[in-house]
């Protein structure tokens, strides 16, 4: 199980020069230490909580199976927009992946022209999250696909 937002944040500090960065780093750093010397419980309790209820537990396992079935159906739709676009690559991949990142098989140019053309973000590497595809904009995500790597 994995809880997802448990992060404390993100702090930026921007100094005169190396040698106050320097002692702004070690002072952070003694913050920072105990935290790691003593991990949050909260996730951890949340955990157990959920997993020793059987009726929380059921309830979660069903969440978690209802999520996983809304990628694959994005998977699938994904997969089916791109043909329908008349794209001659074989997309074959999209639907045979499981999880909820997608490797698209772009290259970091393609995804450029994804950024740059369409809006549309994600790693260089071309993995898309298959969480943030939804009904709504699927058609616009083949579309922009399809036509970044079109033949030229």
């Amino acid at each position: 199980m994995g809880l997802y937002g448990q992060r404390a944040g993100c702090l930026s500090i921007l100094c005169e020069d190396e040698m106050q960065a320097v002692a702004v780093k070690s002072q952070l750093q003694q913050i920072a230490r105990p935290m790691y010397s003593n991990p949050p419980v909260h996730g951890a309790l949340v955990v157990s909580i959920i997993l020793n209820d059987p009726e929380l537990k059921s309830l979660w396992l069903k969440e978690v199976k209802g999520m996983a079935d809304r990628i694959i159906g994005m998977r699938k739709a994904f997969k089916e927009n791109l043909e329908k676009l008349g794209s001659t690559l074989s997309w074959e991949h999209i639907t045979n992946q499981i999880g909820m990142f997608c490797y698209s098989g772009m290259t970091p140019e393609q995804v450029d022209r994804l950024t740059n053309e369409y809006h549309i973000y994600m790693t260089r590497n071309g993995r898309i999250s298959m969480a943030g595809v939804t009904t709504g904009n699927v058609a616009y995500l083949a579309n922009a696909i399809h036509e970044v790597t079109k033949p030229n």
